[in-house]
């Protein structure tokens, strides 16, 4: 099922089928995914699970309508009803002046770049139970480690494929491994949970299982008998774990169609010294084994290494060809295609580049402050930039981390926030969104 030549084919014969049923234009997305998880509990298998799918959209233009649509059904007579079902459907659309395919002289051409995204290990059942009763094992070693929500291993492939009418075709595989834990530390009313995980395009490139597992069990073991915090004013330091939330937020207000739409913090701000000069956060779709890599967007477009914030000072917005249109720009190659609908648009690996301090360098004179590791619900107004979120973590006191705290709620507004934000120099590559500790003077505590 998943190679990416058929799919390349399968994307292709479908746009043919969209211009047959009388589309002046159109482009296919083709997703397929295989994959295999084991989940272990207190030693013992828990649950399997196998899943294989794969999924087309359509999206088709008559004018300057347009409709999509998506199917799971991938027989000729099912994509041939597709075809026609969606040129029906922008017949019947209202014009849209910024609809179209994307500028085709900014297609991705001649040969893509070689990411290693696509490990050849493909560990069966047996080697996954095997990872996932180890970090278990490991987290359940730890005194103070009363009890598992699990340990879970999983591996899977998958196949992207575009093709468009205006002479784009291509497509890539991707691996991915994963491994995690989840244990309760503590008895009663009195116990505390936390997990750590780790995902990876190449097996070799996962955390080992004792690593993850350690690392689980010191964070629940850690959380036990919290206290409390008084309300006000204090610098607050965000763990890696956490941190990368702060990034994703101003991704979200950078989107283009959030600026199209006047539903960003950020409308009328482009250019604006927005952190202080020594943030720079960094975009990269060409990174090596990234989580997030891709030789090309989701329109075809060739995708490119960027700064998204240069010396604290914002460089523009996120675009697809639709938002680049409203907004009288051009697209960025940061357009997204899921299982259906017209593109929408998301950044790639983006991490924040290392500050010159050490961690312990970072809050060394702090003298009540809160380091956070968890936070909690969705507060945030993508439109005032103002936050506030439920979190624990642990007290800083004289420019040390001191007992677990919980609780207590952090606010503020993003823009103040980021003028306020400095960076530690510890920055590590497993996720997505990868940060270094961060602080940011001046947040409002709710607690006790």
């Amino acid at each position: 099922m998943l190679d990416p030549t058929r799919a390349q084919e399968r994307a292709a014969a479908l746009v043919d089928r969209a211009r047959r049923a009388g589309a002046d234009a159109a482009d296919a997305a083709y997703h397929g995914e295989a994959s295999e998880s084991i989940q272990v509990r207190l030693g013992q298998l828990e649950d399997v699970e196998r899943s294989e799918s794969e999924n087309v959209s359509l999206r088709v233009f008559v004018g300057k309508a347009s409709a999509s649509i998506g199917s799971s059904d991938l027989s000729d007579e099912a994509l041939d009803e597709l075809a026609a079902r969606a040129v029906a459907m922008a017949r019947l659309a209202p014009d849209d002046d910024y609809a179209g395919l994307a500028p085709e002289d900014l297609l991705a051409r001649g040969p893509l770049p070689a990411l290693d995204l696509i490990d050849p290990a493909e560990p069966g059942p047996a080697a996954l139970r095997e990872r996932a009763a180890a970090v278990e094992d490991a987290a359940r070693a730890v005194a103070g480690v009363t009890n598992s929500e699990g340990g879970g291993a999983a591996a899977g492939r998958g196949v992207f494929a575009l093709a468009t009418s205006h002479g784009f075709v291509g497509g890539y595989e991707t691996s991915s491994h994963s491994l995690s834990v989840s244990v309760v530390a503590g008895e009663g009313a009195g116990m505390q949970r936390d997990w750590d995980g780790r995902s990876a395009r190449h097996l070799a490139d996962l955390a080992s299982a004792e690593e993850i597992g350690l690392s689980a069990a010191e964070r629940a073991v850690r959380r036990l008998n919290p206290g409390k915090l008084a309300s006000g004013q204090m610098p607050v330091v965000f763990d890696p774990r956490v941190g990368g939330s702060l990034v994703g937020h101003l991704l979200g207000a950078m989107a283009g169609s959030a600026i199209a739409r006047k539903a960003s913090f950020l409308v009328g701000r482009d250019g604006e010294q927005l952190f202080d000069s020594a943030i720079t956060i960094l975009d990269d779709p060409h990174r090596r084994r990234g989580l997030r890599s891709k030789p090309f967007d989701g329109e075809g477009l060739a995708t490119a290494p960027r700064a998204l914030v240069e010396q604290g000072r914002l460089t523009g917005w996120l675009m697809n060809s639709a938002a680049a249109r409203q907004l009288g720009g051009r697209p960025t190659g940061h357009a997204a295609r899921g299982g259906g609908g017209a593109p929408g648009i998301s950044a790639s690996n983006t991490h924040i580049a290392p500050g010159s301090v050490s961690p312990a360098q970072l809050m060394a004179d702090i003298a009540d402050g809160v380091y956070v590791t968890e936070l909690i619900g969705q507060g945030v107004n993508g439109v005032t930039g103002d936050y506030s979120r439920g979190a624990s973590g642990y007290r800083i006191v004289n420019g040390k981390i001191a007992g677990p705290v919980a609780e207590f709620t952090v606010a503020g507004n993003l823009i103040d926030m980021f003028r306020a934000l400095s960076a530690a120099n510890d920055l590590e590559w497993h996720r997505a969104v990868n940060v270094p500790t961060l602080r940011i003077d001046g947040m409002m505590i709710a607690g006790d």
